[in-house]
């Protein structure tokens, strides 16, 4: 495999949201290489799933799920946008070969296991040799950032209490996270700086959505990325982060399929495991669910951030969740092409590139609305 002359690889791009991020370049006017380990089937994708293809500057590259191989594929490119989880089994040799290729490297994981391994082994790698390494820049977190940064612009604030609602169906992806966040990894949150395990047998959260007089029904959700975005951040203590679907009677059946598929695998061997739980998936979801209607895959972010004498309410209202995700990760190789990130090493879509900067960008799409703060004290 030799390096291509285009700056951005997008590994994964046959699915569902690394077709989205190269439909945003394509927007954003960059070069890049559309890559996976089947060619043809990338080729088919690019072809009949990404809208306006043919004015992009693309080429297809197909390569090996290995440290070699994909470091050649990387030498040459300044960012790599990667999609290709679970991001804990998948992801350890597309960061060691940024690394060794010299390049930033992003990933939409929702993995909270797979963004402490970043943080705690490869981070200060990446900082020492002036390069971004930055999972988890996707809507389901980053939006939520965003409300939990415009609600932290009023001081004195030091805990963060998130709410992530979305409308539709998770892609295939998606569904596989889920599972292996429940059976392979806790879910923690944040409690005085230190990791805290959510109970395993709590059930559902109650939650009250702003915006509608019925109740959300919220889970962990793998704990999400807030917690390791915020442990080293002074301003911040306490996070906790909690998310859902809008559709109540999917809501009432996670938590039944997800124990089901732990007691299956739990005396399982971890590749077997993995297999097992990549099949109970594809029962749940095998298909790639539609492209996103804004009238029906609508997103929601709310933040309530306190402290000792203050309150600040963050209200994000949004659509589209997965192109949300394919803007971000778009205008993250589109601001790295141009001039070097606001932090290396590990940080998150907002510590590196700036949350008002990011809000501006989904909304320059129409993808959210206008915040909606309010302040007390």
């Amino acid at each position: 495999m030799t390096a291509s002359s285009r700056p951005v690889v997008v590994y994964g791009a046959s699915g569902y949201t690394g077709r989205l991020i190269c439909e945003y370049l394509r927007e954003y006017h960059v070069p890049f290489v559309a890559a996976g380990r089947d060619g043809g089937k990338i080729k088919a994708s690019m072809e009949s799933n990404v809208a306006g293809i043919e004015t992009a500057d693309y080429e297809v590259v197909e390569v090996s799920h290995d440290v070699e191989s994909l470091t050649d594929l990387f030498s040459g490119a300044a960012v790599v946008l990667n999609t290709v989880g679970p991001f804990s089994k998948w992801g350890p040799e597309v960061v060691e070969a940024c690394l060794a290729a010299g390049a930033h490297y992003t990933d939409t994981t929702g993995e909270q296991d797979w963004l402490i391994t970043c943080d705690e082994q490869y981070g200060a790698d990446f900082a020492a040799a002036g390069l971004l390494l930055s999972p988890g820049i996707a809507q389901m977190y980053t939006t939520g950032e965003i409300a939990a940064e415009v609600a932290l612009e009023k001081p004195g604030l030091d805990t963060l209490d998130i709410a992530v609602f979305w409308g539709g169906s998770p892609t295939i992806a998606s569904t596989q996270t889920i599972l292996f966040n429940a059976a392979l990894s806790g879910a923690h949150y944040l409690d005085q700086n230190t990791y805290v395990p959510f109970d395993p047998e709590d059930g559902h959260t109650q939650l009250v959505i702003p915006g509608q007089h019925e109740l959300g029904l919220a889970l962990p959700w793998g704990g999400t990325s807030h917690p390791v975005w915020y442990r080293r951040d002074p301003r911040v203590a306490n996070v906790k982060a909690l998310g859902g679907v809008f559709n109540r009677a999917l809501m009432l059946g996670v938590p039944q399929i997800v124990a089901a598929a732990i007691e299956a695998t739990k005396d399982m061997e971890a590749d077997e495991k993995y297999d097992a739980l990549a099949a109970t998936a594809a029962q749940v979801m095998n298909s790639m669910p539609p492209r996103e209607n804004p009238r029906v895959n609508k997103s929601l972010d709310s933040v309530h951030a306190s402290g000792p004498l203050g309150r600040a309410h963050c209200v994000i209202h949004g659509n589209q969740n997965y192109k949300q995700t394919g803007a971000l990760q778009a205008y993250a190789a589109y601001s790295l092409l141009q001039q070097p990130p606001k932090r290396v090493g590990f940080a998150s879509g907002c510590q590196a590139f700036g949350h008002r900067e990011l809000l501006g960008v989904l909304r320059s799409f129409g993808l959210v609305s206008e915040p909606v703060l309010t302040v007390e004290g």
